[in-house]
């Protein structure tokens, strides 16, 4: 009898509906450990499916949404629509997973809107490549 290990990468989808998972047990304080004990399931089982890693069953789903006070289609709203515009979504979402950007987008929301806005010019500067090379633009070459 041979095992089969799977190199296979998650889905789109499953990332999608594992970070809509997360953004909501979030938002609503609530921790991996408390959202696994509700669900019978283990903390790093809650971490599988949010990550994308394991696929969430539709009852699975049920339990999560019940757990997290919301319904399954709260939980799959980024997935029922259009191809390109569900491709921007998971996008986003996957970005959101990046470390500290639940925190960076809390604190920003806190900011009075010229705060904000000298905050994004601020990291538009930081960020700025010059096209093509991939290099940081200087200050002087932004002046010439």
């Amino acid at each position: 009898m041979t095992l089969e290990i799977s190199n296979k990468t998650p889905d789109p989808m499953d990332i999608a509906l594992g970070a809509a998972v997360r953004i909501r047990r979030r938002t609503i304080g609530m921790s991996q450990e408390a959202l696994a004990e509700q669900c019978g399931v283990s903390f790093q089982q809650i971490q599988k499916y949010e990550n994308g890693a394991n696929r969430i069953s539709f009852s699975r789903l049920v339990q999560i949404a019940r757990a997290l006070r919301c319904r399954v289609v709260d939980l799959m709203d980024v997935l029922d629509t259009s191809g390109a515009e569900i491709g921007g979504d998971i996008d986003m979402l996957s970005r959101i997973r990046t470390p500290g950007a639940l925190e960076l987008l809390t604190a920003f929301e806190r900011l009075p809107p010229d705060a904000r806005a000298s905050l994004v010019n601020l990291l538009r500067t930081l960020t700025d490549t010059d096209a093509g090379t991939g290099a940081p633009r200087t200050r002087q070459r932004e002046l010439a």
